[in-house]
């Protein structure tokens, strides 16, 4: 059944574009207080959380990045330069390139990941709600929502 978007339903989207932008914006901002690029910190998060059984191909992680392979190729180079990763060729295929994570890599990596995972953890309730919001509209819930939100921000 199409029901009609109501204003409610507009007003849950725009809080969910908004929650996803600020998240985006607070890794990007953690990441350079580490001294990486916003982009090297997703390759490295997208090469460290691979699913299980996935090969670290290039090809793999420019998917994973939503990014053009000769792309992710150029990142991937820069950050072998900074000693992050390191690419291998198959042997099997010589066109086929696997990327590792080094230990220098590693460390940036989890620099940044506890930032967020901490900052997350005390603070994501709001990014859930919106979700929340979105999945499962029920009137005056946003209202309610960003109430919460603002009464948690007082208290940290």
């Amino acid at each position: 059944m199409v029901r009609t978007i109501t204003t409610e339903d507009y007003r849950a989207l725009a809080e969910l574009r908004y929650r996803i932008r600020c998240f985006v914006h607070e890794g990007d901002a953690a990441a350079r207080r580490c001294k990486l690029a916003p982009q090297q910190y997703l390759m490295l998060l997208a090469l460290r959380g691979l699913p299980d059984g996935a090969e670290a191909t290039v090809r793999a992680l420019a998917e994973r990045l939503a990014l053009k392979h000769n792309s992710a190729v150029e990142l991937i180079g820069r950050m072998e330069k900074r000693g992050y990763v390191r690419r291998i060729r198959t042997l099997g295929d010589r066109r086929c390139v696997r990327v590792s994570l080094l230990p220098r890599g590693k460390r940036m990596l989890e620099r940044v990941a506890r930032q967020r995972l901490t900052e997350l953890r005390a603070r994501g309730t709001a990014l859930v709600d919106a979700i929340e919001a979105v999945l499962h509209p029920k009137p005056g819930r946003l209202a309610r929502t960003r109430k919460k939100i603002q009464k948690a921000a007082k208290r940290s």
